[in-house]
């Protein structure tokens, strides 16, 4: 039914793929190139093909990064329906909570070995993330009440578009003041990405303004942008992250190799470079055999903790955007960015942290502000909310009263 006379009928595909993304709530168009898409539509592209295909054995690698709670529960649902229905399903995740509400059976790996298996009646999260790390891990942020001073970065009339020149953000408005964690909930692929790209310098935005502590900051390349005391961790850390090729000296520099004392009269020094490296593996605790690894040799974990170390050890950071900081790394590194990021705000410094896992954003912000088809549709108190008010407006549900 899929081809006639040698040719795709697209036609019937379409129709087979709408029912689908009906069936089991994923939407998806199935006219878009997939090329430009968010990574979160992508990977809803990727479980659709699965289940047009009639697969029998499954494998699904982190699949709920980009799902809101709700949407969640419905793969869990239609995992479910599948196992039920004699499909064989490899669950891969982080996420403990998500493995013990769906898994039959639970293997642990660590460093490339299986360390153990279990059912999920026989374990519990603190177990597993040992068994994962090798130590005990604080699963919960300790965080003590903000001090929140004034508004250290403020977005007026925000408007962005995508590289398809699709209107992605409209009209955002909104601050976050010194001392304060403001999280972006929100499920991938709904103007995240274009907010923090127009607020760091990698994309000019339509309209709007940006200041950072009263400087106008709109639509400035990434230099200038830094320069003013913005510390960035961005979405995608081997794009624009890292330089994979170089050194983890030379990547930890990124910021600064054209100042003292890295740079002389315009030609690099090298000692400086490898002092600072060495200085910022130890504190940030990099996993690495020398600076002198390039940095596309190291772990997922690691190189994150190398953008954290260069950003976050900046003299004069004001302001951090961290998106999706701690996507696919294991328990013990997303325990250590945590805590990195709350020391930061408790030094005083504003912090827009974008994340599309709700745990996340409870367990770090002081403020959450829910962004669905590029506007900010409710801002709330941490402590004034739960998991499910935030996924309904991550939903499209909009709750009068927000």
């Amino acid at each position: 039914e899929e081809t006639k006379r040698g040719s795709l009928d697209r036609v019937s595909v379409a129709a087979k793929i709408n029912e689908i993304s009906k069936q089991y709530g994923l939407d998806v168009d199935p006219n878009a190139l997939v090329g430009p898409l968010p990574v979160g539509i992508q990977q809803r592209v990727e479980i659709v093909k699965t289940l047009y295909r009639n697969a029998e054995i499954v494998i699904l690698d982190e699949p709920t990064a980009v799902l809101t709670p709700q949407e969640a529960e419905d793969l869990f649902r239609i995992m479910r329906d599948l196992t039920a229905r004699g499909v064989s399903i490899i669950f891969i995740t982080h996420k403990l909570k998500e493995v013990l509400a769906v898994a039959d059976r639970i293997t642990v790996m660590r460093a490339g070995r299986v360390i153990n298996t279990v059912t999920p009646a026989e374990t519990d999260s603190a177990q597993l993330a040992n068994m994962m790390v090798g130590r005990q891990v604080i699963l919960t942020v300790n965080k003590k009440e903000h001090q929140a001073t004034e508004d250290v970065l403020k977005v007026e009339g925000l408007t962005v578009r995508d590289q398809r020149n699709l209107e992605t953000v409209h009209s955002v408005s909104f601050t976050v003041r010194g001392g304060e964690v403001l999280g972006i909930a929100g499920v991938q692929g709904n103007g995240q990405t274009e907010l923090s790209e127009a607020l760091t310098g990698l994309r000019s935005p339509v309209s709007g303004k940006v200041t950072i502590e009263g400087n106008d900051l709109t639509g400035k390349p990434p230099r200038i942008i830094t320069e003013a005391g913005l510390a960035h961790i961005p979405e995608d850390r081997q794009r624009h992250g890292l330089v994979l090729s170089y050194t983890i000296a030379d990547n930890m520099a990124l910021c600064d190799y054209y100042h003292a004392p890295f740079s002389a009269r315009g030609v690099l020094q090298p000692k400086a470079l490898d002092e600072n490296s060495r200085k910022l593996i130890t504190a940030f605790d990099v996993r690495t055999p020398s600076p002198f690894v390039n940095a596309g040799k190291l772990s997922g974990g690691n190189q994150q903790k190398v953008i954290v170390a260069r950003e976050l050890s900046r003299s004069n950071v004001k302001l951090v955007v961290a998106n999706q900081p701690t996507r696919g790394l294991d328990v013990g590194s997303i325990e250590y960015i945590h805590s990195e990021i709350i020391k930061m705000r408790d030094r005083g410094v504003a912090v827009l942290l974008i994340s599309a896992e709700l745990d996340e954003i409870m367990a770090l912000s002081d403020r959450i502000a829910v962004m669905y088809r590029g506007q900010i549709v409710a801002v709330v108190e941490t402590k004034n909310t739960t998991r499910e008010q935030l996924g309904l407006w991550m939903a499209g549900a909009h709750i009068e009263t927000a």
